[in-house]
């Protein structure tokens, strides 16, 4: 089942414009994806259709990498210069030493602010609703991890570096943050993402191309055996049916394939194994 594609998302272009505009060149209406970048970023976005999107709830990403580049002396209401300017500053850009510093205090768990730009919802209605309707709201704190995170490029008006981070942390809301500490203001000028768990942009094709019918396609079973343990099971009826089976297997959540066709996602139950969703 071939129903994935790996996409260079351009900036300027929403990640919901990308699947509306996929939906024509694969003629299919049933199209996902399983992480939205802003329409000011770039990078790595993994495309699902027709019967791959039914396994979108199990592609959770662990980690992401980015790439950041900031500008200094401007502070904007969305974080990023899509936003309107709020405030502006005279600066001097830091030492490289001092940047790496603060860059390196933020390694690890700490909580992040959600930015009132988000999707979050917050008593049923997005963050961004909010912010449209300049109502004020209590923003949401959540724990995060930076499991990676350095300093690759010090600019006239800013700086850039990159950072692999677990999945719901915000960069423009990481780049507030890390302008705080250095006593500074700032925004996100580009923002690249370059991996999400092992896929890399590298591996993508160009948004561009793929609209011009030419990409590869990449099966469910490709993208979800990075994630689970996958049991070769003799008994696809018992699979179809959604019955509870024995096997031997090390996790808790695996995949059941025939031949390296994804058939369900099923989960430990007792001395079973139930099952959690078909994807045949």
């Amino acid at each position: 089942m071939e129903n994935v594609l790996f996409v260079n998302k351009p900036s300027g272009i929403s990640s919901f414009d990308v699947c509306f505009r996929l939906r024509k060149v694969l003629g299919t209406k049933k199209i996902g994806h399983t992480g939205t970048l802003d329409p000011m970023a770039s990078g790595v976005m993994i495309v699902l259709f027709d019967k791959a999107t039914k396994a979108n709830q199990f592609l959770v990403s662990d980690s992401k990498t980015y790439e950041t580049r900031v500008l200094l002396g401007v502070k904007t209401d969305t974080l990023d210069l899509d936003g309107k300017i709020i405030e502006e500053k005279e600066y001097e850009v830091p030492a490289k030493e001092k940047i790496e510093e603060v860059l390196h205090s933020f390694l690890g768990a700490s909580m992040q602010e959600v930015p009132i730009t988000s999707a979050v919802s917050v008593n049923g209605k997005r963050l961004y609703r909010y912010q449209l309707e300049q109502k004020e709201v209590e923003l949401p704190i959540r724990e995060i991890h930076v499991y990676d995170i350095s300093l690759t490029q010090i600019h006239e008006d800013g700086f850039s570096f990159r950072a692999s981070v677990s999945s719901g942390t915000y960069i423009r809301a990481l780049t507030r943050d890390i302008l705080n500490r250095l006593d500074l203001i700032g925004t996100v000028k580009e923002l690249k993402r370059t991996a999400v768990d092992q896929i890399r942009i590298e591996d993508c094709d160009e948004f561009s191309v793929i609209e011009e019918g030419n990409y590869q396609r990449h099966s469910l079973y490709d993208l979800l055996s990075l994630r689970y343990e996958t049991i070769d099971y003799p008994s696809t009826e018992d699979i179809l049916n959604g019955k509870k089976i024995k096997i031997d297997a090390k996790s808790d959540r695996v995949l059941i394939c025939r031949e390296k066709e994804v058939l369900a996602v099923y989960e430990k139950e007792d001395d079973h194994y139930r099952c959690v969703r078909g994807l045949w």
